[in-house]
């Protein structure tokens, strides 16, 4: 979640040494919470799962092309041989540039992962920002994503506030699937159907944020 770890500098800037006050923040769990976070994930899930048919359908014309040229090949002349092979060629390079067009870095799937997601996570961005200085915090650690946070305690956990001040009920999303502490919560597991499974939200929020 790279816009969330700059956070941690950009408010403790906003205030004065002499008043370092700490919290900390689950992403996962404020992101699960929030009801247009999944429902754009689960409309990601549908175009993932148009696309990977799309792809499934140009591999089967590919595989029946092929197949045919095999059972026929010794009987073609090599005139016709070579025009099936170009035509096998060509199909198989544009399953290629359509797998690159679909799901390479940069491709539709990021662009729309993008478009669906950053304008949510910039609201839980600026949430956890007017929370940090409401409060007074000069920093706001996340400890969905932090491997040097081993320990907080539940007091300095403001996600719920947060989750307030975005207008959602804390533990108002029952599929979520994570709790404030950052434990699996019980109900609805944490994969929505689709295609993708719910990648955790600071490699979401990195990617988005490029």
């Amino acid at each position: 979640m790279r816009r969330l770890i700059p956070l941690m500098l950009l408010v403790a800037l906003a205030f004065p040494a002499g008043a370092q006050k700490y919290a900390c923040v689950n992403t996962e769990y404020i992101l699960g919470s929030v009801p247009e976070y999944n429902q754009a994930l689960n409309k990601l899930n549908k175009y993932i799962e148009e696309w990977r048919k799309e792809l499934e359908a140009k591999q089967a014309e590919v595989d029946e092309l092929r197949q045919q040229y095999q059972q026929e090949a010794y009987l073609l002349p090599e005139n016709l041989k070579q025009r099936r092979q170009d035509e096998i060629r060509t199909k198989e390079a544009g399953l290629r540039a359509l797998q690159q067009q679909r799901f390479a870095p940069g491709g539709d799937l990021d662009q729309k992962r993008a478009e669906l997601m950053k304008p949510v996570q910039d609201r839980v961005y600026n949430a956890i920002e007017r929370v940090a200085r409401e409060k007074n915090y000069a920093f706001v650690f996340d400890k969905a994503s932090s491997a040097t946070v081993l320990y907080v305690a539940e007091k300095y956990d403001i996600s719920n506030q947060v989750l307030e001040m975005l207008g959602v009920k804390p533990g108002s999303a029952p599929d979520s699937g994570v709790s404030p502490s950052g434990t699996p919560a019980t109900g609805k597991g944490n994969t929505p159907a689709g295609g993708e499974q719910r990648r955790s939200s600071q490699d979401t929020m990195r990617k988005d944020a490029r």
